[in-house]
C-alpha cells in the first residue's frame, strides 16, 4: 500500500441523522443465539494483521480507524467533564487512546481480543497511562466490576460483536450512575460499493450470491438500541469517511491488512479469482472516479449515552410550559 492512499481521505463529510503475542489467547463464549460471526476467526485474523512485517503492514493502514478517533476525540472534548480512568473497549492498539491528554483523562484501560494488536504499539505513544487487558468485548462484565467506570469508549469494534442489544447492556451496567458511554461502529451503508459489485459478479459467474462483507447495523436501529440498553441522554449522528484507491485488488488487501475480512459463520473460504475480476470492472463501470480511482464509503454511526442518575436533567411533566408553541412558531 503506498501511503499517499492517505491523502485521499475526504476531510469534511459529516451529516447528521449523526499481553503479548505469546499470551495463551482468551476465551471465547459460543454458546448464545446471536451468533453471525465467527469470532475466533475474527481474533486470529486481528492476530495476523497485526503480526505481519512486525506490524509496519498494520499501521500503514491505520487510517480509517485513526480518522474516526480523531471524530470521536472532538465529541469527547465536547463534554465539559474530565476523567480519571476510561475503558477504551475493543481498542485494537489504542487508536483513541493515543489522543487522550491528562488534562482530560488520565488513565485508559485498553481491552481487546487480540493480544498481538492490543501490544503492538509502545507505551511511549500515549500520554496518558495505559493499563492493556486481553479479552472479549462480548464478555466485558467478566473483567469489568459493574458500577465501576467513569466512562466507556469503542472505536470502530462493535461491528463485530454478535449480541450488540447485549454488549450495550453490560456497558451501562458497567457504569457509573451518569458515566459516560461514547462509541463509533461502521454503519449498514459502509463498502457499499464492493458489496454490490461483488453480487453482481457472483450472479454473472457463478449464479447466485454469498456473503463476503459482514451485516451491519442500520443506523436507524441504534438509538432504539441504546434507549432499550438503559441509556439515556442520546446523542446519534453519522459520519462518512471516502477513501481512494488504484482498483478493487488494493482495497481488498488493504482491508485485510486492518483485520477486516469477512468472519461470518459458514462464509465462503475463498472468491474465484474471475469473479473477483468481474468484481474489478463492473466496481469502475458503476462508481469509478474520472481520474481512474474508486472510491470506498465507510458509514461511520457516532452514539453518545448516559448511564442514569438521580442529578441528570429531566424533561418537564406535559403542560408545565410557560410559553405558547404557537406563540413561538408564529
Amino acid at each position: 500500500m503506498s501511503l499517499s492512499r492517505l491523502a485521499r481521505i475526504s476531510p469534511l463529510t459529516r451529516r447528521f441523522a449523526s499481553h503479548s503475542a505469546s499470551s495463551p489467547p482468551p476465551s471465547f463464549n459460543t454458546v448464545g443465539p446471536y451468533q453471525v460471526f465467527d469470532r475466533n476467526a475474527k481474533r486470529m485474523q486481528k492476530e495476523r494483521a497485526a503480526l505481519r512485517n512486525g506490524g509496519e503492514q498494520s499501521r500503514l493502514v491505520d487510517y480509517v480507524r485513526d480518522e474516526v478517533a480523531d471524530r470521536m476525540m472532538e465529541r469527547f472534548l465536547d463534554i465539559k467533564r474530565n476523567f480519571n480512568t476510561i475503558i477504551d473497549l475493543g481498542s485494537g492498539p489504542g487508536h483513541f487512546s493515543k489522543l487522550l491528554e491528562p488534562d482530560k483523562a488520565k488513565k485508559s484501560i485498553m481491552i481487546d481480543s487480540s493480544p498481538a494488536t492490543l501490544h503492538r504499539d509502545p507505551a511511549d505513544e500515549f500520554e496518558v497511562e495505559i493499563e492493556r487487558l486481553g479479552g472479549d468485548e462480548e464478555n466485558l462484565l467478566q473483567m469489568i466490576p459493574p458500577d465501576s467506570q467513569e466512562a466507556v469508549v469503542s472505536c470502530l469494534s462493535l461491528h463485530w460483536v454478535n449480541d450488540l442489544p447485549g454488549a450495550l447492556v453490560q456497558i451501562k451496567e458497567a457504569l457509573q450512575p451518569d458515566g459516560l458511554f461514547l462509541g463509533a461502529m461502521f454503519g449498514g451503508d459502509t463498502l457499499f460499493e464492493l458489496r454490490t459489485a461483488l453480487q453482481l459478479a457472483e450472479v454473472e459467474r457463478e449464479g447466485g450470491i454469498s456473503p463476503h462483507i459482514s451485516p451491519m447495523t442500520d443506523t436507524r436501529d441504534v438509538s432504539n438500541l441504546l434507549g432499550r440498553a438503559g441509556f439515556t441522554l442520546l446523542t446519534v449522528d453519522i459520519d462518512e469517511v471516502k477513501v481512494g484507491y488504484p482498483s478493487i485488488w488494493e482495497l481488498m488487501e488493504d482491508l485485510g491488512h486492518m483485520g477486516e475480512r469477512n468472519a461470518v459463520v459458514g462464509r465462503r473460504p475463498l472468491i474465484h479469482r474471475d469473479t473477483l475480476a468481474a468484481a474489478a470492472a463492473i466496481y469502475k463501470e458503476l462508481h469509478g472516479n474520472e481520474d481512474g480511482t474508486i472510491p470506498a464509503t465507510f458509514q461511520i454511526i457516532y452514539m453518545i449515552g448516559w448511564k442514569p442518575a438521580p442529578s441528570q436533567p429531566k424533561p418537564l411533566d406535559r403542560g408545565t410550559g410557560k410559553v405558547n408553541l404557537k406563540d413561538v412558531l408564529d
